[in-house]
């Protein structure tokens, strides 16, 4: 199980990331805009870097849902090998069989 204080800050920079996504999304685009005069896209440049480094998706860690392990995360199903291969040993998991030889 990891520490709780990382699961809580990882699911901070999820809501940060989705409260300022449409403001990152503009800025981006008007800074990326070749068309526009060099000043205009610099101030978008300077207002981007004036929102929180949180609210960036780049911050985001992979997590498991269940454990909140930062490794072994299979995105499809949203959890770590560890309980991936446990549940499938269960047989809670439709479809997925231990395999043996």
């Amino acid at each position: 199980m990891a520490k709780t204080s990382s699961v809580e800050k990882n699911n901070r920079r999820r809501r940060l990331a989705a409260q300022y996504a449409d403001k990152r999304k503009r800025l981006k685009e008007i800074a990326d805009d070749l068309k526009l005069p060099a000043e205009e896209r610099f101030a978008a440049r300077m207002k981007l870097a004036e929102l929180p480094r949180n609210s960036s998706p780049v911050r985001i860690r992979n997590r498991c849902e269940m454990t909140g392990r930062p490794r072994g995360y299979y995105r499809k199903l949203r959890m770590c090998r560890n309980q991936l291969r446990d549940l499938a040993s269960q047989g809670l998991i439709p479809g997925m069989v231990k395999s043996s030889w």
